[in-house]
């Protein structure tokens, strides 16, 4: 038998070794005879094996012969049949266990077999069983633990067919036993790739925790003496980023089913975090049905869930659940927050989806948190708008039950709140209405219903006006103020997310609606958004401001007409008062109001960037360009009757005006196309916010 061994190695000295270090070697080797159990037989030819070698080396002819030998190629001594067990021992001992053991199992299978009860039957069995533990232990030190089992693995089946040995096999058991989690580790951790080798992992890390009593560790096992629960839960924590979210999903799912609340608590993570990372909100709704099973002692849910509220569009319930909470100081610290509310849970849920949900997944890179991408995301605004318009049928449902019944048309089952109305919604000079009812429509609706629609009419109103002023809220929190405490990326506020809320208003009222509510809220739209606005200014009130220590003050009752506004070269100036007066606010909105009139009518361009939010201009380019392509000119005239402030904070100005409104479509030849006028006056609501150290115009709401 050849072995990958020389005579250097078999000694245990080096090529250079004087005869002195050769001879020294040797005694060393002869006084430390492994004493594991070998036979004396088999001790007795490995001293042989030595006293050759030594003999060998200090011998000047024969060393230069064997070293030309070398030189020349030759790897490997032979060994006589007698011998070759000596020989196996003394490759073991040279530093080479694999080799010595993988030559030691071939020589224990047929057809090289040892005769039964043979010494060296005995010797190789044990050498087998000494070499397999030796090479675990040195791909351990490699870090590779796969391997490491393997060698196990193999030495005990050995053990096992020969039926020798139980002590020692026991040692090999408890050895492999105490590497599975760097098995584990190993395989997990490997390139995803290599699909046999992790889902080998995924099936013993499943199987571990299954036979340790879930995560928690409730039964007594076979890894109890050596992985106790803290041990364990650091092993996890190293294993848990080499997972993919979805396979943990799958696990904890697993384990929560076999009761362990631990497992249920990181389902709800996993699940938040599929859903968020991948735009899947339903995986939300299943992340929140978990937890509010879960019965974790000490664990406070509703701010948890609130998050996912947010996430969601319910602002309302993700307040009430943020007000919920147990924990003293997270009320203490909403409460007390010196900014809009709606801005603190949205950095709470920022922060927990950075540092708690999207951490620890193979497949998850999140570099930034992103609230704004989220809510603009088309397969989230359609998720919501299914989810509230089922949610208000059910509301509706019940609300209705004992409400008597009434006439009034339904609307089609396709339509939505669509707060954008083209000249496409005008039919013979009658206003499209919400719902599909016309004006003459209106009247056919009977009159022993009347009072019905009276009370439908007053509640719906009372619920409309709320929410329009959740909505200006949300835009200016998550415009300008968001921006301004860098909480998002710069980016357009979230424009559909008024939309939702819109649809959610609408889908709660739908049953509610009269009538009368359906002129109103049609008269509103068109405003925004409608055919044409010509701007033919009648009156401008200018408010005493401030510029360089000078007040330029115009006459209040004096009427400006079109004429003369295109002879105005009319001063922007910005607010900067922490606290400005209803002058000062008067004469922002006359400027805007100026000013839009001058661009629609195309004879000037827009420049108000200094008083109004980008948001605002852009949306009116877009009408502008609208009109352009349709070949109309808008001139809009329109006068400030009274003005009323409704709310006001450091960041926030709500202003209710009464404004006097008409306006002209024409072509561009000047032929007229249609005029509106409201009488007595339009109501407006104006939305104010103080960014970068002056007040803005945020959002208006028309029909209020």
């Amino acid at each position: 038998m050849e072995l990958p061994l020389d005579h250097f190695r078999l000694i245990g000295v080096s090529p250079s070794a004087t005869s002195e270090e050769i001879l020294r070697a040797f005694q060393l080797r002869l006084d430390k005879t492994p004493d594991e159990g070998f036979t004396n037989e088999v001790l007795t030819q490995r001293s042989e094996l030595l006293r050759l070698t030594a003999d060998l080396l200090t011998d000047s002819d024969s060393r230069r012969e064997y070293e030309n030998l070398l030189l020349n190629g030759a790897t490997g001594l032979d060994f006589s049949s007698n011998k070759e067990v000596a020989g196996l021992i003394l490759l073991w001992e040279s530093g080479s266990p694999k080799e010595a053991f993988k030559i030691t199992r071939k020589a224990l299978q047929p057809p090289q077999t040892p005769a039964l009860g043979s010494s060296r039957e005995a010797d190789l069995t044990l050498l087998s069983a000494l070499s397999s533990r030796d090479a675990a232990i040195q791909e351990q030190e490699q870090r590779s633990y796969s391997n490491a089992a393997d060698f196990l693995q193999e030495g005990i089946q050995l053990l096992q067919r020969m039926g020798k040995l139980e002590e020692l096999r026991k040692n090999l058991e408890e050895d492999l036993v105490s590497l599975l989690p760097y098995r584990i580790l190993d395989l997990l951790s490997r390139d995803l790739n290599e699909n046999e080798s992790h889902k080998k992992g995924l099936t013993m890390l499943e199987n571990l925790i299954i036979k340790r009593g879930g995560l928690e560790g409730k039964n007594k096992s076979e890894y109890h003496n050596y992985l106790n629960q803290q041990e364990f839960e650091s092993f996890f924590q190293q294993i848990k980023p080499y997972l993919t979210v979805q396979e943990q999903i799958d696990l904890f799912l697993v384990l929560q089913k076999m009761g362990s609340s631990e497992a249920g608590f990181l389902a709800f993570l996993s699940l938040t975090a599929i859903g968020f990372a991948r735009r899947k909100p339903e995986k939300l709704f299943e992340a929140r049905k978990i937890l509010k099973k879960l019965n974790l002692s000490g664990l406070d849910s509703m701010p948890l869930i609130g998050c996912l509220d947010l996430l969601l569009a319910d602002i309302d319930q993700s307040s009430a659940r943020f007000l919920s909470s147990s924990d003293d100081k997270l009320r203490d610290w909403l409460n007390n927050y010196p900014g809009e509310k709606l801005e603190a849970i949205c950095i709470y849920c920022k922060n927990w989806l950075e540092n708690d949900v999207l951490v620890g997944y193979r497949d998850i890179d999140l570099k930034e948190i992103d609230l704004n991408s989220w809510f603009q995301d088309r397969e989230i605004q359609e998720f919501i708008e299914q989810l509230e318009k089922k949610s208000s049928r059910t509301i509706l449902k019940s609300r209705l039950q004992n409400q008597p019944k009434f006439n009034a048309p339904e609307s089609p089952k396709d339509s939505s709140f669509n707060p954008e109305i083209t000249s496409n919604n005008f039919e013979e000079g009658r206003l499209p209405l919400p719902g599909g009812l016309r004006p003459d429509q209106e009247e056919e609706v009977n009159d022993e219903n009347s009072q019905t629609e009276e009370i439908i009419k007053n509640k719906s109103i009372e619920f409309y006006k709320f929410a329009i002023e959740k909505i200006a809220e949300l835009k200016f929190i998550f415009g300008e103020a968001l921006e301004n405490n860098k909480i998002f990326n710069k980016s357009p506020y979230l424009t559909y997310l008024y939309a939702f809320l819109i649809l959610f208003a609408f889908g709660l009222g739908v049953g509610l609606l009269s009538n009368n509510f359906r002129k109103n809220l049609q008269e509103k739209e068109i405003i925004k958004n409608s055919l044409s606005i010509n701007e033919n200014k009648k009156k401008f009130f200018n408010i005493g401001l401030n510029q360089d220590d000078k007040k330029k003050d115009f006459d209040k009752s004096e009427i400006i007409t079109s004429e003369k506004i295109n002879q105005i070269s009319f001063p922007v100036e910005e607010i900067k008062n922490a606290s400005p007066s209803l002058d000062q606010i008067k004469y922002l909105i006359n400027t805007w109001l100026i000013n839009k009139s001058n661009f629609l009518a195309g004879r000037s361009e827009i420049n108000l960037s200094k008083i109004v939010q980008n948001d605002l201009i852009s949306r009116l380019r877009k009408e502008r360009e609208s009109d352009v392509q349709k070949g109309i000119l808008k001139n809009i005239n329109t006068n400030i009757e009274n003005i009323e402030l409704l709310s006001q904070t450091s960041s926030r100005i709500a202003i209710l005006v009464d404004l006097k409104y008409t306006e002209k479509i024409l072509t561009t030849d000047g032929e007229l196309i249609n005029e509106t006028t409201f009488t007595p006056s339009l109501k407006v609501r104006y939305i104010l916010g103080f960014s970068n150290n002056s007040w803005k115009l945020v959002d208006y709401i028309s029909g209020v």
